[in-house]
């Protein structure tokens, strides 16, 4: 029989706090953090016996984070930046039923703050057009939450799981993304204002959670849940910010990222008998031993006014990953993961896609490529043949010059 997941079994998961620095987002003249993965193969990590740390226990992923909230005040996942396995999970995990008598808040990467009274009339049932309410995803910082499959099934969710629910025992969602006003923002330095974002998420958590000891589930990328470190334009990530004053109140759980992710066989990972899904404890196994390198292999790009890039990969990923993380998820077959596409509501929003082209070209966007609807179109329709998520295998820094220079060219097509 399955062994059960409980609090006592949790409790080792609070980690000594240490650094990391990562973030995968748009490119801009001082910082740029873009993915390059290599294939790391279960053969080079050695058999478990010669590595620190002992195996890993996979136990059923719901019923073990629901756990983490009996001790927790909240627990942090990533969401899901165009990975649709994570996608189908968290949405699972939230029409769970148990889930809905642990869970006061959900505070979302992907929810403009400027919009938080409409949200928040949206999600409680009120009627509120949905055009209006689409500006609290599509309207955010993020290029990628304007595109995003997940977000566009999220909100309407959680509004019909609380129409099902009493008044006492509802959802509320919080955007934690900070308040950009897009009417308003016509350069990259008038988008530039409203870095560093953790500070907002941080604001958000401690006075609409902590400070009322509510319960919550954090969606964010992992570099804002990490316990400690340095993230792009911040000081430290949300979560070990709120840290300081808030200890030891939040279970993080992290993806496996890049980890197994270039085996040329199934046979040949680790994971071949674990459940789908499942959760495993970081701390003391050799998975938790292995540094943030193995997982997030992100070198840091710095692009000059006149295109010129240096790469380096910041020193916070050679920590261990147990120092960062208190838990990991399996989603399955790391070669095998799904990619989200975007919904046909937003393929067919034209006007609404020209303003996303818009946005993110404008001055000062450097590396960002200049890009037509048509161009965009394209590669949708390639893409539908092929529905797995692929990672760049390496950094192409000739390309990232040239689209950094094609930007900057005075004959540069506009959207």
């Amino acid at each position: 029989m399955e062994e059960s997941t409980t609090p006592e079994m949790l409790s080792e998961a609070q980690p000594e706090r240490t650094a990391l620095s990562r973030g995968i987002r748009l490119c801009c003249p001082i910082l740029l953090l873009l993915t390059s993965v290599p294939a790391l193969c279960w053969a080079q990590m050695g058999h478990g016996k010669s590595r620190l740390g002992s195996e890993p226990t996979p136990r059923p992923a719901i019923p073990a984070l629901l756990a983490a909230f009996d001790k927790y005040e909240v627990v942090a996942l990533p969401e899901a930046h165009g990975m649709k396995d994570l996608d189908d999970f968290i949405l699972s995990l939230i029409r769970y039923p148990a889930f809905l008598d642990r869970v006061n808040d959900i505070e979302v990467e992907c929810g403009n703050s400027l919009y938080q009274p409409i949200l928040d009339r949206y999600i409680d049932g009120e009627n509120v057009p949905f055009t209006e309410v689409q500006k609290v995803w599509r309207n955010t910082t993020q290029p990628m939450c304007g595109n995003s499959a997940f977000f566009e099934t999220f909100f309407p969710l959680v509004r019909a799981i609380n129409q099902k629910l009493p008044p006492e025992k509802r959802l509320r969602v919080l955007a934690g993304d900070p308040p950009i006003d897009w009417d308003k923002v016509r350069s990259f330095q008038d988008y530039q204002k409203f870095y560093p974002r953790d500070v907002t998420i941080t604001s958000v958590m401690e006075k609409e959670v902590l400070s009322k000891h509510r319960k919550a589930l954090m969606l964010f990328g992992i570099l804002h849940l990490v316990h400690g470190g340095p993230v792009q334009g911040a000081d430290a990530s949300a979560v070990s910010i709120y840290e300081k004053k808030y200890p030891n109140v939040t279970f993080v759980v992290s993806d496996l990222g890049a980890f197994d992710s270039g085996l040329l066989t199934l046979s040949s990972s680790p994971f071949t008998t674990w459940p789908v899904p499942s959760l495993a404890l970081a701390k003391r196994t050799w998975l938790g031993a292995l540094d943030a390198s193995h997982f997030f292999p992100v070198p840091a790009v710095r692009i000059d006014k006149d295109c010129n890039i240096q790469a380096r990969s910041p020193k916070e990923l050679q920590k261990p990953m147990a120092e960062l993380v208190d838990a990991f998820l399996y989603l399955g077959p790391q070669s095998l993961r799904l990619r989200d596409k975007m919904p046909a509501d937003i393929t067919l929003d034209v006007d609404y896609r020209k303003e996303l082209l818009r946005r993110y070209s404008l001055p000062g966007f450097l590396g960002a490529a200049m890009r037509t609807v048509e161009e965009e179109d394209r590669d949708i329709l390639k893409g539908a043949a092929d529905p797995l998520l692929t990672v760049p295998q390496a950094l192409d820094v000739k390309a990232l010059r040239e689209s950094c220079l094609e930007s900057k060219s005075p004959g540069s097509k506009s959207p």
